[in-house]
């Protein structure tokens, strides 16, 4: 980083997509003491940490949380919290939940009636996914200090197996579990008042119920995974490639997008698999087990238009390949968020 600009924070640095990877190598990875206990820790940069309990792993996640706006179609900054949450240590291996924490810092002046609907929504999320909040905390900014409310909450789990998101190898199939881009669209179309047709609504859900399916179906097959929130698949497949040493091939074709979603993507110009999710995750599986593993899949409620969206190759490491049925492009990495405040 270097001139002025380059040496102040700006919004991209806090979208998920490369500057913000960047950025907190160059400040958190490599100062912080590592613990010897950790199988994974902060260095690897995934959706949580995972350290050793015997014959199984402790995972721990924690997430920040700041949405404008704060209710949007779909769901709202409550559900949010713990579903993106929840699906951190999914992502991990671990779908049961052993318990979250909720930390509120909240704006002077913020409606206690729209602080209620959040909790609210957050205890039907924590139902839906069989969690609870054991432990918290509150605190109150002065007026124009903070806008609203944020929300930071922590997960912790018990995995019999960690997946990372960089166990692919060459052949492996890459699914996703269901149509992309819903949740950054909607939050799109809320904020600015777009008039589109159809429902275009938020994905936001807790995966960990699906994922517990995939695992029962895919075992060790099941080889990475990752949930395609800030920057969109783009960003995550891009992130699992350069951490396997892979290259990936998607098929334009076979990713699922919904028409409201399409057209809504037309509209304002944006590439949906940019766009931010929050009820969807890639999976990593091995070719032999990947039909087994869809098939699993599809059978939950909420994954019902997964598909098989590519696969895993030797072809140039680290980058991503888009596959349009008429010829083939590199699909690139964005740098930053298309809309800060999205998740």
């Amino acid at each position: 980083m270097s001139g002025s600009g380059a040496d102040r924070i700006g919004m991209k640095h806090g979208a998920g997509g490369r500057a913000m990877r960047e950025l907190i190598e160059r400040v958190f990875v490599g100062r912080f003491d590592p613990d010897p206990r950790a199988t994974v820790g902060l260095d690897a940069m995934d959706d949580g940490a995972a350290i050793r309990l015997g014959d199984r792993w402790l995972v721990i996640t924690t997430d920040s949380h700041v949405v404008h706006p704060i209710f949007f179609p779909g769901g709202d900054i409550g559900r949010l919290a713990i579903c993106g949450t929840v699906n951190d240590l999914a992502m991990m291996g671990a779908p049961e939940v052993l318990g979250l924490t909720c930390a509120v810092i909240v704006e002077e002046g913020f409606p206690a009636s729209d602080l209620e609907r959040v909790q609210e929504s957050m205890q039907a999320a924590c139902r839906e996914a069989s969690a609870c909040v054991l432990t918290g905390d509150t605190k109150v900014m002065g007026r124009r200090e903070i806008d609203g409310l944020v929300l930071n909450t922590t997960g912790v789990a018990l995995a019999d197996r960690i997946v990372t998101d960089r166990g692919l190898r060459p052949g492996d199939a890459i699914l996703v579990t269901g149509p992309i881009a819903d949740h950054g669209l909607a939050i799109l179309a809320a904020r600015h008042g777009l008039s589109l047709e159809g429902d275009l609504v938020s994905d936001v859900a807790p995966l960990n119920g699906l994922v517990r399916a995939a695992l029962a179906a895919g075992g060790d097959s099941i080889v990475a995974m990752k949930d395609p929130t800030r920057g969109g698949v783009a960003s995550a497949l891009h992130e699992m490639a350069a951490k396997s040493g892979v290259g990936v091939v998607v098929d334009e074709r076979a990713v699922p997008l919904r028409a409201a979603a399409r057209a809504a993507a037309e509209l304002v110009g944006v590439d949906p698999l940019h766009v931010a999710n929050e009820g969807k995750a890639l999976v990593g599986v091995r070719a032999e087990a990947a039909d087994r593993v869809l098939e699993a899949i599809r059978a939950h409620p909420l994954g019902k238009e997964a598909a098989i969206i590519g696969r895993a190759s030797a072809e140039r490491p680290g980058g991503v390949i888009l596959d349009t049925g008429v010829g083939r492009r590199l699909l690139a990495e964005p740098i930053g968020e298309l809309m800060p405040r999205i998740c």
